[in-house]
């Protein structure tokens, strides 16, 4: 039996399973969930950064001056990993170029800046009310022009990930609305309100990637959204699933090992396993862009911390500033000491609020000191294990850390640094307050960077070696053009009945004669003084 038939086997058992390590932090979720979903007004400037994915940027069409109405393509992909930029809204666009985006330290990236006309005049949409008019392939295609990458945090491009499943074949297609991680509360809030057009999506998911099965696992406290769920999934064959609220839980290789029971193995995929991943503001996503006709030029987003006098959900434009947003919620300066884009744990420091809020952005953190008090000063390790305990990948991070300190990178390599999903959860559970992730973090980095040294000195190896073979065959050519040259008149006249023994012969033979001719001259010419005398 191989292991995808092995996993579809043990797939087919819908009930929750445990996962290895994990922590249960405080959910911090309520404030952000007392009102509805809010849709965001229209910033004045909207920043649309062409890589907002995991891959490569989109190529601008559309020039500086130039009007643009809502919905309208405004950088093209170039490639697979690719992923298409459109406008949120209608206005002019005043400037391509770089500016700050989000990311890990300051950094920057190309940019298209939008200044909106307050009209909103929106091109023409082609909705389809039932998917099941179009094949498998016509819907990815509609899925690919919308722009859609993961919603969930990772940005991998949605259409990528269905295109790969529908080669290798799926079993089962887990819709993730477990939202496990501190503050974050997008996709519940979505659930809550907006659960049939999730299921929706869902359903358009598993026509794309042909899946046998489509389970929605969620978190079983989240009691609002799971009765929406359960009220739209009456008609629907997608499968519901409640699971404990634990953390990583929402990670992919955690949820797939939480319904299935099945762990993906290293340097696998969990398509290698058949089975595919989507989140649940992905599958919404979707939905707009195959039922309505709409690209992704919004998405749902947690605004909290307690420095928002009103933290709630919004739906907000695709490269809204991050400070017009923490506005809206009225936010208190004199407590405000800084911003996470993301969750608590695995979230990123913002060095500024003037980043735009991108695909990928599901929660928006105003950080006081009461919620995120300064670090404590580290301390030296002292074994305790409580890391390896909380570490859901089965790592070692006490070993890793050792190893990070000492950049013994073949170490790390064997010990599988490269599976850490940089959690937080041995961070949390540290008693000596080390940065962990910090360090794993960095020793990543480095790893990365060699491994793309090594590939470049074998790919330069790879071409002075194939230099070294053409120079030798060029030289074994003209040795054998050399000796073909010396040896073909030898050739030739024995062709044509000659030879350089013979043209010898001949020479020979003539000066003979020529001296054979002399000689009758001489003796003639003495013969005749003869007769005189």
């Amino acid at each position: 039996m191989s292991q995808q038939q092995h996993s579809i086997k043990i797939a087919r058992k819908l009930r929750a399973h445990r996962i290895f390590g994990g922590i249960k932090p405080l959910a911090l979720k309520a404030r952000s969930l007392r009102s509805r979903i809010m849709p965001a007004p229209i910033p004045e400037i909207l920043i649309l950064p062409l890589l907002q994915h995991q891959g490569s940027p989109a190529a601008p069409i559309v020039n500086v001056g130039d009007q643009v109405l809502k919905y309208q393509l405004l950088a093209a992909a170039e490639g697979p990993p690719s992923v298409p930029v459109h406008a949120p809204t209608s206005g002019e666009i005043t400037a391509i170029t770089d500016s700050p985006i989000p990311g890990h330290g300051e950094q920057s990236g190309r940019c298209i800046l939008l200044r909106a006309d307050g009209e909103d005049n929106a091109i023409d949409l082609q909705p389809l009310p039932d998917h099941r008019a179009l094949n498998h392939w016509q819907l990815l295609e509609r899925v690919n022009s919308a722009g859609i990458c993961g919603m969930g945090g990772a940005g991998f491009p949605t259409t990528e990930k269905l295109r790969a499943s529908m080669e290798r074949g799926i079993e089962l297609l887990i819709i993730n609305a477990v939202e496990c991680e501190p503050h974050i509360s997008a996709d519940e809030a979505l659930i809550r309100e907006r659960a049939a057009a999730v299921v929706s999506g869902a359903e358009i998911l598993q026509s794309i990637c042909l899946a046998n099965r489509c389970v929605i696992a969620i978190e079983r406290d989240k009691h609002d959204a799971v009765k929406q769920l359960r009220d739209s999934l009456e008609s629907s064959s997608v499968e519901l699933l409640e699971l404990p609220s634990k953390y990583p839980t929402g990670g992919e290789k955690q949820i797939i090992q939480a319904v299935t029971g099945l762990e993906v193995p290293h340097d696998a995929l969990p398509m290698d396993i058949g089975v595919l991943v989507q989140n649940a503001g992905t599958a919404y996503a979707v939905h707009d862009a195959i039922t309505e006709g709409k690209p992704c030029i919004s998405r749902i987003t947690t605004l909290t911390g307690a420095p928002l006098q009103t933290p709630k959900n919004f739906d907000a434009l695709i490269g809204t500033p991050v400070s017009f947003l923490f506005a809206l919620c009225g936010i208190e300066e004199s407590l405000h000491t800084g911003s996470i884009m993301g969750g608590s744990l695995m979230g990123l420091d913002l060095v500024s609020t003037d980043v735009p809020l991108i695909k990928t952005s599901n929660c928006l953190i105003a950080k006081s000191r009461a919620e995120f008090p300064e670090s404590k000063p580290e301390q030296a390790c002292i074994r305790c294990g409580y890391c390896a305990t909380a570490c859901p990948a089965r790592l070692l991070p006490q070993q890793l850390y050792a190893y990070s300190c000492n950049q013994d990178l073949e170490q790390l390599e064997q010990l599988n640094l490269a599976d850490c999903i940089e959690c937080g959860a041995c961070d949390y559970v540290c008693p000596s307050h080390i940065p962990l992730v910090q360090n794993f973090r960095a020793s990543k980095q480095t790893l990365a960077i060699r491994g793309q040294h090594s590939q470049t000195s074998a790919q330069w190896r790879r071409r002075f070696q194939f230099h070294q073979y053409r120079l030798k065959k060029e030289a074994d050519a003209a040795q054998e053009n050399k000796s073909a040259h010396r040896t073909a008149p030898e050739a030739d006249y024995e062709e044509g009945g000659f030879s350089r023994d013979k043209a010898r012969q001949e020479i020979t033979a003539a000066v003979e004669r020529v001296a054979t001719r002399r000689r009758n001259r001489i003796t003639s010419s003495g013969e005749s003084d003869q007769e005189r005398h």
